[in-house]
């Protein structure tokens, strides 16, 4: 993390039309598929819209609108051959089901062009090829085979403990390896890493216990070589790891320790220049140059004690780049993340849909680092900070922010746009983090951000929930749970308040990794939210609660035993595309439009949602057909529905021009 200075600047920006048509494509992980397009007639006023249902159903549901975002000065990616920015509008497809196919349409709103294309997610079960059991060992294991997508190499290594005692820089190494599964491993006092990955690809490590690695930095203070971590990638000159996911294993302790934010690392240092206090020390995972990506962080448990802190947690760099960490495509769900003196999460650089998720951060500096989004889009949803924490001293104050915000270098970074929901900041004896960019005297940036039904209860000491800085822009906050000032244009339906838990709640059990976070029926924010397509569609009650735990859902399970199952969203709607029922004409409409049954069932109700799926209308009618004025309706995508005498629902995509 680096702070930035007191400087002002003015952001002026004048979007171009389309840069060049391109096919609409995907990128899939597990739960999640990143959509590209560029169709001609592309323009900041007109976004994409997305539909998307399984292969072989007639249930279709809405995604969240793709923005027109070109990053003109991203240039081409001299390792891939592709822009930076991958196309003019970019989005994703979240919670849904790993080797599933889903049918996505895509429609240019004010033009009409439509792209229908088919994606499928990644699998969760590996086709095993060889299998190699290696025995304990103190040498390191170095692995230089590959497997393929329909046979991986696994090493075995259930029961298995490589501990090098300082021998070699790692205790596993794999050199430009591809569909290799490193499984069950102990590894113990690596040289500086735990894990080393050299320009791989397709791999996956799990279930395994990583510790004491490192070296000493310099000798008699303690602190560890800064990046030195559990499991390593860097290469300069392109990716080191991409399309490789790290899952349930277990990265704690290293050998050495991190510099606080009061602390000079190297006491030869000027102490005058706070810069000089900046956090070094030994990593979790570090990742750094992820030009591809395409990276899933999930389910792992990475602690330490309290003289033996991280730097970041997750993270490397560059941070001021259209590079960075985890890379494009990538996520981060389920992990249980703590003792650090920087960023739990450091996602900086591209942020390239990239999705952060289902987190429990605790015992850091600064939950989420974002600084700065270049490309975008980042989405971050229903993730819980614990306690924040630096010594006395520090130079940036006791602790940081919930998500930083702002920018690496230069504020010409900051032109990715950023999505915020259903997060929590837990004030547990006001011992939490800050706000949106903001912590105990600091105002970031912030420029294309939309936040949707967050907790953000900062600390007493907070000067704001969201940051006042004057320099903020293209911002879109709402429906959220403050308890300090945000900027005075916004939250409309946002409240000025804190949460109440219910009894017993809000706890986490470190033992077990589970969490409570459960607002009662009279707090504030307890159904206040709103439903966000395709991110927040599940709940109980009448609408959804701000925060990360909607009521009456069961614990939070984080960590090795965390498994992430998508819930059905209590809006569906069906279309029989053979022989519709619903009958919408015009379609699309600028002024009234009919509303008819197919099959002469009188009309008992016709309810009609905006983009966001908010009830706009709402009429009972009981008689066969009906017209609406829509003369005065923003353009867009709306979903029309109706209920029929025989009890059926049918629901249509209705476009306003």
């Amino acid at each position: 993390m680096r702070i930035e200075l007191g400087i002002f600047w003015v952001i002026l920006s004048i979007a171009p039309l389309s840069i060049y048509a391109q096919e609409a494509f995907t990128v899939a992980t597990y739960h999640n598929l990143s959509i590209y397009w560029s169709p001609e007639g592309g323009s900041i006023d007109n976004p994409v819209s997305v539909a998307y249902k399984v292969s072989g159903t007639n249930t279709w549901l809405n995604g969240l609108d793709l923005k027109y975002n070109p990053i003109i000065n991203c240039g081409i990616n001299p390792h891939t051959g592709v822009r930076y920015d991958k196309a003019d509008y970019r989005g994703c497809l979240a919670n849904l089901t790993p080797d599933t196919t889903y049918d996505i349409r895509l429609i240019l709103e004010n033009v009409g062009t439509i792209s229908e294309i088919q994606a499928t997610t990644w699998t969760e079960n590996y086709p095993i090829g060889t299998t190699v059991i290696p025995s304990n060992s103190n040498t390191e294991l170095e692995i230089h085979d590959s497997g393929t997508p329909n046979a991986y190499l696994l090493y075995d290594g259930t029961g298995v403990t490589i501990d090098i005692q300082d021998n070699s820089e790692q205790c596993i190494s794999l050199h430009n390896v591809e569909y290799v599964i490193i499984r069950g491993f102990t590894l113990k006092n690596g040289g500086k890493y735990g894990i080393r990955l050299y320009d791989c690809q397709n791999v996956i490590i799990e279930n395994c216990d990583i510790s004491l690695w490192g070296e000493e930095d310099i000798p008699g203070t303690g602190f560890g070589i800064n990046y030195q971590s559990g499991i390593y990638a860097h290469n300069s000159n392109g990716d080191a790891i991409k399309h490789s996911t790290i899952q349930r294993n277990r990265i704690h302790h290293p050998k050495w320790d991190t510099n606080s934010w009061a602390e000079l690392h190297d006491p030869s240092e000027d102490p005058g220049n706070p810069n000089n206090y900046h956090p070094a020390g030994p990593q979790g995972i570090a990742f750094s140059y992820c030009d591809t990506g395409n990276n899933v962080i999930r389910y792992n448990e990475i602690w330490s004690d309290e003289d033996h802190y991280f730097n970041d947690l997750l993270g490397f760099g560059p941070n001021a780049s259209y590079s960075g960490f985890p890379g494009p495509d990538s996520d981060i769900y389920g992990n249980y993340l703590a003792n650090c003196f920087d960023d739990g999460i450091e996602s900086e650089g591209s942020n390239t849909n990239v999705r952060i998720w289902n987190n429990f951060i605790e015992e850091v500096f600064l939950a989420i680092g974002n600084a700065a989004t270049s490309v975008g889009p980042l989405y971050v949803w229903r993730n819980v900070s614990g306690r924040a924490y630096s010594h006395p001293g520090s130079v940036y104050g006791d602790y940081g922010g919930f998500i930083k915000m702002g920018y690496a270098n230069s504020i010409d970074w900051m032109t990715g746009h950023m999505y915020i929901f259903n997060n929590t900041i837990l004030q547990v004896n006001d011992h939490g983090t800050g706000g949106l960019g903001t912590s105990q005297d600091s105002n970031r940036y912030i420029f294309h951000c939309e936040t949707r039904n967050n907790i953000f209860h900062t600390r007493n000491s907070t000067v704001n929930s969201i940051s006042l800085n004057p320099s903020n822009s293209d911002n879109s906050f709402d429906y959220d749970l403050l308890n300090h000032p945000f900027p005075n244009d916004q939250e409309v339906h946002g409240i000025s308040g804190i949460p109440n838990y219910l009894l017993g709640a809000p706890a986490f059990d470190f033992n077990n990794k589970t969490g409570t976070f459960e607002l009662s029926e009279l707090s504030d924010g307890y159904d206040d939210g709103i439903i966000i397509p395709n991110f927040i569609e599940s709940y109980t009650g009448n609408a959804p609660d701000m925060g990360a735990h909607e009521s009456g859902w069961e614990d939070f399970i984080y960590g090795i035993n965390a498994n992430f199952v998508p819930l059905p969203p209590n809006f569906l709607y069906d279309v029989d595309e053979e022989e519709p029922r619903l009958s919408i004409f015009p379609n699309p409409a600028n002024k009234t439009l009919q509303i008819l049954d197919k099959h002469n069932n009188r009309l008992v109700s016709v309810k009609i949602f905006d983009s966001l799926s908010k009830l706009i209308y709402d009429n009972p009618i009981y008689k066969y057909s009906t017209t609406v004025n829509i003369s005065q309706w923003k353009t867009g995508v709306y979903i029309v529905q109706i209920l029929t005498e025989d009890k059926k629902k049918y629901s249509q995509k209705l476009i306003i021009k």
